[in-house]
């Protein structure tokens, strides 16, 4: 297939190349400089607009930092560049609302959509083993799946428009929640005098075991793999956590649901972001736990 890929991030770079390492022809685009210059370096093609990019693909995949981007571009040339019936693929996380209308505006132009939000982080795209939370028909999904599974490794329809940030924004609430607490429970056993690895030890085989735990274990030495491991670089970072957070409180108040250790983990994680922990990995938070201890 042709696709146009626009936003060559962290994140979007490595699914691109990733595309192209499956026998797609790629040509991408993004706004920042530098971006341009690493999928150049990759041997991507650059087109000078994203319009430029999407004329005459087959499929176009965005993955932009906000809703706002998502629209404002679909409204100011994109949708227009695109051939009828172009498949629109927004990996993006963004408001339920948002993806609704992004939806809305591309079967008004003529085109296809489905929202694809995506968990993983970068070595997750990098290696081909996102998780991908789709909304959208079944026949927009089936048509979408064979690049997904390019991508990713776990790729689930989620039901129809919005629905794959639904679901993105609801398990990372649980992601949040569990990283806090398992910050709290190293830093209550640290006080107490219990070694790091005798609490993993313990919780991982038991009914405290998350994924929080044991894959992002926050303090050094039990998963080596873990950001803690190398003063949490991200991974996924704390700016990140917030900003999804947020989504999820705008869904909390939208539907009125009684969420209140959701809310906590926005609190807390807004704190987080707006501190030394923007571009830390969000596990990070066990710092500031330990801190105010």
């Amino acid at each position: 297939m042709k696709i146009a890929f626009l936003g060559l991030g962290h994140m979007g770079l490595p699914m691109a190349v990733n595309l192209v390492g499956a026998g797609h022809e790629v040509h991408g685009f993004d706004v920042v400089p530098a971006a341009i210059e690493a999928a150049a370096a990759q041997g991507i093609p650059v087109a000078g607009s994203g319009a430029e990019a999407a004329a005459g693909a087959d499929v176009v995949l965005t993955m932009f930092p906000s809703g706002a981007h998502v629209i404002d571009a679909y409204r100011g040339g994109l949708l227009a560049a695109a051939a009828p019936g172009t498949l629109f693929i927004d990996s993006s996380t963004i408001a339920v609302d948002e993806a609704r209308t992004a939806h809305e505006l591309a079967l008004a132009a003529g085109h296809r959509n489905v929202d694809a939000p995506v968990s993983g982080g970068v070595v997750g795209a990098e290696n081909g083993t996102l998780a991908f939370m789709v909304g959208g028909s079944d026949a927009d999904f089936a048509a979408a799946l064979p690049l997904l599974e390019v991508m990713g490794k776990r790729i689930v329809h989620c039901g129809g428009p919005g629905l794959g940030q639904a679901a993105k924004i609801c398990n990372n609430m649980i992601l949040a929640v569990s990283q806090i607490v398992v910050g709290e429970a190293f830093v209550l056993g640290e006080r107490l005098g219990l070694d790091h690895q005798v609490l993993f030890d313990v919780a991982s085989g038991a009914s405290g075991q998350c994924w929080a735990l044991s894959t992002n274990c926050p303090v050094p030495g039990p998963v080596p793999t873990s950001p803690a491991n190398r003063d949490y670089r991200p991974g996924f970072a704390g700016a990140l956590m917030a900003k999804d957070l947020g989504l999820a409180l705008q869904a909390i108040d939208g539907t009125g649901t009684d969420a209140r250790m959701g809310r906590l983990a926005q609190q807390i994680y807004a704190a987080f972001a707006a501190g030394s922990g923007a571009g830390r990995d969000f596990s990070g938070i066990i710092t500031d736990i330990r801190d105010a201890s």
